[in-house]
C-alpha cells in the first residue's frame, strides 16, 4: 500500500523556490507573503523597486528583483537571476497585469497591445523560460492568475482589452497544461472575482459599487485578501498534484449566475 501524505503537508512549500511578478502591491503583496509563510523562498518582481526592497526586508529570504515583465530581456533576467540566486525554480506566479475602465468608442489601440503584451505574452514567455528548469528538477507549477472577466463580459464596467487579455490567458493555460502534463508540470489559472486591489481602488469605500457588487454576487461583498490564500497553495503545492489546465475561481458565486 502507498503511504499516504500528511493532508496538512500538501500545502507546505518548503524547500521550494517561488517567483511572484507584480509583487509590489495588492495580490502580489499577499501571493508573496502567502508562499512564503508556507515556506518557499520567494523572489519578487515588479517594476518598482523600491517597495519590493522594503517588502524583501519583511521576508525570510526572499530576493527583490525590480523588473517590467513587458520587456523580453527583463523576462530573461527575471528566470536567469531566480536560477543564479537560489539554484532551483518551482513555482511561477504570473501575478502582474494591466487594466482600466474605457467604453469601446475610447479604448485605444494601445490599451489593447499592452494589455496582451503584459497580460498574455508576458505569461506566456516567463512560463516557457521557467519550464525547462522545472523539468529538470522532476516538475513545478505555474499558476496564472486570470480573472473572472477572462471567463465572463464585464458589462456594465467598460474593458474589453482586459476581458479579451483575461480569456486568452484562460486558454493559454489549458494548452500549456496538456503540452507539459506528462513533463511534470501543472499549469492552472486562480481567477479572483471583486477583491481589494489596485485595479478596484475605490471599489471597497464607494456606496455605488458596493451596492452593485451585493445586488449581483451571491455571497454579497467583495472578497477579503486572504480568502485566496488556500486557493494559492492548493495550486502552488502538492495537494494538486493530479490539477492541470483548470480554473480555480474564487468570485463569491459571481460565475454561477
Amino acid at each position: 500500500m502507498v503511504e499516504q501524505p500528511d493532508p496538512a503537508a500538501l500545502f507546505r512549500l518548503d524547500g521550494r523556490v517561488a517567483v511572484v511578478t507584480g509583487a509590489s502591491s495588492g495580490l502580489g503583496v499577499r501571493f508573496a507573503r502567502t508562499l512564503t509563510a508556507a515556506g518557499a523562498r520567494v523572489v519578487l518582481t515588479a517594476r518598482r523597486a523600491d517597495r519590493l526592497e522594503a517588502l524583501a526586508a519583511e521576508l525570510p529570504g526572499s530576493v527583490a528583483l525590480g523588473a517590467d515583465v513587458s520587456s523580453a530581456a527583463d523576462r530573461e533576467r527575471i528566470v536567469a537571476t531566480t536560477l543564479e540566486r537560489c539554484g532551483r525554480l518551482d513555482v511561477l506566479v504570473n501575478n502582474a497585469g494591466v487594466g482600466h475602465k474605457v467604453k469601446i468608442d475610447a479604448e485605444t489601440l494601445e490599451d489593447f497591445e499592452q494589455a496582451m503584451a503584459v497580460n498574455v505574452t508576458a505569461c506566456w514567455h516567463l512560463a516557457k523560460l521557467a519550464a525547462p528548469a522545472m523539468i529538470a528538477n522532476g516538475g513545478g507549477s505555474i499558476i496564472n492568475i486570470a480573472s473572472i472577466l477572462g471567463h465572463v463580459g464585464s458589462h456594465p464596467i467598460s474593458q474589453a482589452h482586459y476581458c479579451a487579455s483575461k480569456g486568452a490567458l484562460v486558454n493559454l493555460t489549458r494548452e500549456l497544461a496538456l503540452q507539459w502534463a506528462r513533463k511534470g508540470v501543472r499549469v492552472n489559472a486562480l481567477c479572483p472575482g471583486w477583491f481589494p486591489s489596485e485595479m478596484t481602488d475605490g471599489m471597497d469605500t464607494d456606496e455605488g459599487s458596493q451596492r452593485f457588487i451585493a445586488q449581483n454576487s451571491p455571497i454579497p461583498r467583495m472578497g477579503e485578501l486572504w480568502e485566496l490564500d488556500a486557493p494559492l497553495l492548493l495550486l502552488a503545492g502538492d495537494g494538486s498534484r493530479f490539477m492541470t489546465g483548470q480554473s480555480v475561481i474564487v468570485d463569491g458565486g459571481w460565475t454561477a449566475r
